[in-house]
């Protein structure tokens, strides 16, 4: 039961990064996940109750999807969270596209609905967390305040790959000017 759950959400994720907030109905994650008519409204029986569950799997899945790129990173310096985020960059805007696209499709829904927008912050709590933590392990003095102008550059870097695709997709300069720019070691008269 709980793998056919999973198998739903997971087919709605793709309906909703390969059409959009409003292709994302229960005939179409039926038909996404080729199960018979009725199997969605089956366990979500509500749109809302769908588009809550489908924010948790999107959550679940992105934190996987950062804990996987985590165990292959060691981001010690600015250069070497540069090199990360690039990574992950890629990956959001490429092997991950559909659920890069489901967030975001969330994102604009949360705008109007309130239950969702909580949701949202919730889980993202937990992986921006994680990112302060990277940040002060690469350098930074003020997390807080510079891991924003990372994130909100990185996520305007995929959001604009994903809306207008270029085959040679290149987010390295980009990246790895802004990181070192941002995190700047304290000088030896602040620390002194």
């Amino acid at each position: 039961m709980a793998n056919r759950r999973l198998e739903l959400l997971d087919a709605a994720i793709a309906v909703l990064g390969g059409s959009g907030i409003h292709g994302l109905t229960h005939r179409a994650v039926d038909a996404a996940a080729g199960l018979p008519a009725g199997s969605t409204s089956n366990h979500f029986r509500s749109r809302d109750a769908l588009l809550a569950a489908v924010v948790d799997r999107i959550v679940e899945r992105e934190r996987a999807n950062w804990e996987e790129l985590a165990t292959t990173a060691a981001p010690t310096t600015p250069a070497k969270l540069a090199e990360t985020l690039v990574e992950a960059a890629r990956e959001a805007a490429g092997q991950h596209r559909h659920l890069t696209l489901a967030r975001y499709a969330i994102l604009v829904e949360a705008a109007n609905h309130p239950p969702l927008r909580q949701k949202l912050t919730d889980g993202g709590a937990r992986v921006y967390a994680w990112f302060l933590n990277w940040m002060r392990i690469a350098g930074s003095t003020d997390p807080e305040r510079e891991a924003p102008l990372i994130m909100n550059h990185f996520t305007g870097l995929v959001l604009h790959q994903l809306a207008n695709p270029d085959p040679e997709f290149g987010p390295t300069a980009e990246i790895t000017e802004l990181v070192p720019r941002v995190i700047r070691p304290r000088s030896t008269e602040e620390s002194s």
